[in-house]
């Protein structure tokens, strides 16, 4: 686990907020605190978004086992440790640094067969050997994942394709629409909702970021000797403001406004719908977010997956969908 003075410094002004039982932190004003933390210690520092603080939060829950948790006050939600006992630096960090490598080894252990990714069999007798930890007899942790999915054979070889840059030719057949042959520029893969997608450069079309999902490909992929086009995209702005894989070229996000029930006001204050998520407590203990996300199919089944719990306020034309979703679906019982 690498991490960088800044990182350093986050994790420990955050470790003193959550430990200040005398102040109720929002999740903007322990922002504020990290960011004067970082000029005091950086002067040429521009501090960080929110987002980040989202994500440091949850490697602190993940990497120290960090007991943060928000609680409902007076005037809202607020952070701290339900340990009053804990502290970062209370933590055995070289165990717990190497106890994850070696969970990290054995998820990219994955990738048997494949000769990229050979090296990985040897880690695991090195980190034992380094840090003399313990094995286990069985196992402490669990993930999704599904062997039967229809492409997970295609994940190795196209892997390879985007760090080789090899063009790819591809028979592709979408759901309802006849098998048709593209020739692929593979940049990225992503996994959302237990599939698998990757995203490249579509010749026929000359789209830069066309998407195939690797359980629609039939039969092999097979290499091709075109000159392969450099990609330019950054791929993590690319999905910053969107949930899922579905965006169309021209689309910009949107700011959606939704009103949480009081009981899944705590779920959604504790795991954010997404990374701009700003909330604000309603009467009656009801939850108004707000989110800027592009509106996409992936949005619409992730809000109509809160049932009752959840009411679509703006925009308009996202009330009009979920509305004609749930006349559909009424229409089935």
């Amino acid at each position: 686990m690498f991490t960088t003075k800044h990182q350093l410094v986050r994790y420990n002004k955050l470790d003193k907020c959550f430990q200040n039982y005398g102040r109720e932190y929002s999740i903007d004003e322990l922002l504020e605190a990290v960011n004067e933390a970082l000029v005091e210690y950086d002067h040429t520092s521009d501090g960080i978004e929110i987002r980040t603080l989202r994500k440091d939060i949850s490697f602190m829950r993940t990497a120290y086992n960090a007991p943060i948790e928000a609680i409902r006050g007076s005037s809202g939600y607020y952070y701290c440790y339900t340990d009053k006992t804990f502290s970062i630096n209370k933590s055995p960090l070289n165990d717990t640094e190497a106890e994850q490598l070696k969970k990290a080894v054995s998820i990219l252990q994955r990738f048997e067969g494949s000769p990229e990714f050979e090296w990985v069999n040897e880690l695991g007798p090195l980190l034992n050997d380094k840090f003399n930890l313990k094995s286990q007899e069985k196992k402490v942790m669990s993930l999704e994942s599904n062997i039967d999915y229809k492409g997970y054979n295609h994940i190795t070889p196209v892997f390879n394709a985007i760090i080789n840059k090899t063009v790819l030719k591809i028979k592709y057949e979408p759901f309802g629409k006849e098998e048709y042959e593209i020739t692929f520029h593979p940049y990225f893969l992503k996994q959302y909702n237990s599939r698998w997608f990757v995203f490249g450069y579509n010749e026929f079309n000359h789209e830069s970021q066309w998407n195939l999902a690797l359980d629609r490909i039939n039969g092999d992929v097979e290499k091709t000797n075109n000159k392969y086009k450099e990609d330019t995209t950054d791929w993590e702005e690319f999905f910053e403001d969107m949930i899922g894989v579905s965006k169309g070229k021209d689309e910009q996000p949107e700011e959606v406004k939704l009103v949480f029930s009081k009981e899944q006001a705590p779920y959604i204050t504790t795991k954010p719908l997404h990374s701009t998520q700003k909330t604000r407590l309603l009467e009656d203990g009801l939850l108004e977010i707000r989110i800027s996300i592009v509106v996409n199919y992936e949005l619409e089944m992730r809000i109509l997956s809160y049932g009752e719990k959840v009411k679509v306020i703006s925009p308009h034309n996202l009330v009009l969908k979920i509305k004609e979703r749930i006349k559909q679906q009424f229409q089935n019982y």
